[in-house]
């Protein structure tokens, strides 16, 4: 009772702000400052509830809302995160952490939702990481797709197919050479009956 008065004492002499709460709008805050501190705020209820959900006497329902609520808090992240970048301040989504898995390699597609904790050893969710884990085909990287070009993707070898071409190429060159050799030898049949006149 005595804690009580003192606190509205305190208020009143002005000591001490009154709580303020969280607006549920990010666009209702119109200074970097206030954004900044209450996506500080929710950063705050996250690592609470993330730390709630490894919790070993927690029950099933309560895992299950505590990761609803960790999920909830993630996208109200996002939109103060957007709000402060339309307010001219840093984004965060680009400096930030990346999400992990526990093998440390990045998450791929961050979005959707995500489970935590305990929450992974739910009844339906260890399956549902399974059937995503043997259901997702592996996709070729630039770089493993870089390595299968080589001269027959740009069509140097095109030649070596059956050798036609070749020989087409063949007959092109000694019909050319025979042409130029008879124009040389007209060449220097004229220039002899020319010198001997």
């Amino acid at each position: 009772m005595l804690y009580r008065f003192r606190e509205a004492q305190s208020l009143e002499m002005g000591l001490r702000k009154p709580k303020e709460r969280r607006p549920h709008l990010a666009s209702l805050v119109d200074t970097l400052d206030d954004a900044e501190k209450w996506r500080r705020d929710v950063i705050r209820d996250i690592t609470r509830s993330v730390s709630k959900v490894h919790d070993l006497s927690l029950p099933e329902a309560q895992i299950r809302d505590v990761n609803d609520e960790i999920n909830r808090l993630l996208r109200a992240k996002t939109h103060w995160e957007d709000r402060i970048v339309e307010l001219g301040g840093p984004d965060y989504k680009k400096i930030g952490p990346k999400m992990l898995d526990h093998q440390g390699r990045e998450v791929p597609g961050n979005r959707g939702y995500k489970y935590f904790g305990r929450a992974k050893d739910l009844p339906g969710v260890r399956e549902l990481f399974e059937e995503q884990a043997t259901s997702r085909p592996k996709k070729a990287t630039k770089a493993e797709l870089l390595r299968r070009i080589d001269a027959a993707y740009f069509g140097y070898c095109d030649e070596n197919d059956d050798g036609e071409l070749l020989e087409y190429e063949r007959k092109v060159t000694e019909k050319r050479i025979k042409q130029l050799r008879s124009a040389h030898d007209a060449t220097l049949e004229d220039s002899d009956a020319d010198s001997d006149s």
